[in-house]
């Protein structure tokens, strides 16, 4: 298939994950918020650090309230992580490759680009936040539901997969670098019934309370910790992400005229980070420091995106493929 396909559809649900995810910090912050013990700005800064788009938001909005923070990440066009924004981009994407999806899939996509446009049309006011973001997370949910039974699982829906897998994995690590930054105002709350409240919201926000719950009995730091970045069977768990991205660039290989014998480059980082999260122990994690442990992990995210984009999407992919593929023979000569 061509490069320029393949990068669009990955582009198309990687901006689409991005849209769920920031409509998920939103809505587990705006919950938190009822109960929290400190003000506002220790509430609601952290979601723009996590972002990385803290410099741009002190320009433009200066003090981080509620009000401040959620119209940033909402509908300002100027952060080009904001909800608006990356459904613009998502939907440009599947508009320039429509007869490779499906009109059911073009359809949910654009209508939900409709809905938040027509809000941001009226000054960015949300009559119900709650029923708002919980709108945007459900119409992903619905669209990458359609997009699985309606979509042949080709080339494509695997690039698709791949974009919003990796987004997926690097969005669970800033959902749990939220509470490392802020959700804890001080250690007194260590271990206390605020502190299960908000580990119980961050699982709320990846929809993975339930399935905690019935794994584990009770709420416990490091138990959540696991749970989010190593648990193989939780589907946005990073190592269940990691896994499936793999697979899915496995098969592309398998399907591609040079077969599954040559490993890409992308595939040989993803199995090395795979095996590591495989055999890694939550004790490890928290003993390496949690903060210190995701950075890692958001390196390495971008390192497989970036050996992704050498590899397939960059104009002279298959040359590179090919060059790297010689290296390697002269190597195991």
């Amino acid at each position: 298939m061509l490069s320029r396909v393949a990068h669009m559809v990955y582009w198309m649900q990687r901006y689409r994950e991005r849209v769920e995810n920031v409509a998920r910090l939103i809505d587990v912050n705006l919950y938190l918020s009822i109960d929290a013990p400190g003000d506002a700005q220790e509430q609601w800064e952290p979601l723009v650090i996590t972002g990385g788009d803290s410099v741009l938001f002190k320009e433009l909005y200066g003090e981080a309230t509620e009000q401040n923070v959620i119209e940033f990440l909402t509908f300002d066009e100027r952060n080009k992580n904001s909800i608006l924004h990356c459904l613009r981009e998502s939907r440009d994407n599947a508009r320039a490759i429509r007869q490779v999806i499906t009109s059911e899939m073009w359809n949910e996509l654009n209508q939900l680009y409709l809905y938040i446009y027509k809000t941001a049309g009226s000054k960015g006011k949300i009559t119900s936040p709650y029923e708002f973001f919980q709108k945007i997370r459900s119409t992903c949910q619905l669209f990458t539901g359609i997009t699985d039974t309606t979509m042949s699982h080709n080339a494509a829906w695997h690039f698709g997969r791949i974009g919003y897998l990796l987004e997926r994995a690097d969005q669970t690590t800033r959902i749990l670098d939220v509470k490392y930054f802020i959700l804890l105002p001080s250690p007194q709350h260590v271990g206390s019934p605020y502190d299960d409240i908000q580990w119980a919201a961050l699982l709320k926000s990846i929809s993975g309370f339930e399935m905690y719950m019935k794994k584990w009995n009770d709420i416990r730091h490091a138990s959540v910790v696991e749970f989010m970045l190593l648990d193989p069977y939780f589907p946005r768990s990073v190592f269940s992400c990691v896994r499936r991205t793999l697979d899915s660039l496995r098969a592309i290989s398998a399907l591609s005229e040079q077969g599954s014998a040559y490993q890409s480059k992308p595939e040989q980082l993803l199995e090395t980070l795979c095996s590591e999260l495989a055999q890694m122990k939550v004790y490890e994690v928290i003993k390496t420091g949690l903060h210190e442990f995701i950075d890692n992990l958001q390196m390495r995210i971008i390192e497989i995106h970036n050996s992704l984009y050498r590899t397939f999407f960059s104009p002279n992919a298959y040359e590179m493929i090919y060059q790297d593929h010689q290296a390697e023979l002269k190597l195991t000569e």
